[in-house]
């Protein structure tokens, strides 16, 4: 299974690593509904502070997981990463319940790869395992996305990975014009897929490349397998 971490064109993702790198979890990020083969669905992210300094903005770099589902089923993405990250299968009282939150601190390796796909650079998690030596602590400057100031439109952050992707790309044409992509039900995208994109394509206007862009990646993932 690959993790992924999605941007927008103006993010520089994580770099590439030739190995393991020291990470440590930072964050759990909220719940939010997001589009799926299946329909819509509400997902949350993992968010790792890596060892790689990032000196153009005087911090580290940060990578964010692929969406889970809340389940810890033994077929669930979440259950087999949570295996990987600890090294070991959950108890059955962890099973009963578990607090993601108490995860926050624990120190991981991981090694990252670039996927490179419609002129975009995509950061993926390839590898996890726990940091079995002296584990990574977190610097202090990553600001978990529920804490961050958003009064008048700042944030304490540029970290917002939740506010990039696919979703949220403005709709500019029909029946769903002002809302962001990932608001639109999926029988309103299959349309936009199906109806509108061939002839965005086609046409090559300036405008609609972001929402082109967007759709094609919404197509993707609409018509690959489940994690």
């Amino acid at each position: 299974m690959k993790l992924s971490e999605k941007r927008n064109s103006n993010f520089t993702p994580h770099p590439e690593t030739d190995g393991p790198i020291k990470a440590v979890l930072v964050d759990v990020t909220e719940l939010k509904k997001r589009m799926t083969q299946y329909g819509e669905k509400d997902e949350f992210r993992l968010v790792f502070e890596t060892e790689v300094e990032d000196t153009e903005n005087d911090r580290r770099f940060c990578i964010w997981s692929r969406g889970y589902t809340p389940s810890l089923n033994e077929k669930a993405a979440l259950r087999k990463d949570l295996k990987k990250m600890m090294g070991r299968e959950l108890t059955q009282l962890e099973l009963d319940e578990f607090d993601l939150d108490g995860l926050i601190g624990h120190g991981v390796k991981l090694i990252i790869q670039h996927e490179h796909k419609d002129d975009r650079t995509y950061a993926n998690i390839s590898f996890m395992a726990p940091d079995k030596e002296k584990a990574l602590k977190p610097s202090g400057k990553y600001i978990r996305v529920r804490d961050r100031e958003v009064d008048g439109g700042s944030s304490q952050t540029e970290d917002k990975a939740e506010e990039t992707g696919w979703e949220s790309v403005v709709v500019h044409i029909g029946k769903y014009k002002g809302n962001k992509l990932g608001s639109v039900d999926e029988a309103g995208a299959a349309k936009l897929i199906e109806g509108w994109l061939p002839k965005a394509k086609a046409g090559g206007k300036a405008e609609d490349a972001a929402l082109v862009a967007a759709l094609t990646e919404l197509a993707d993932i609409l018509g690959g397998d489940d994690y």
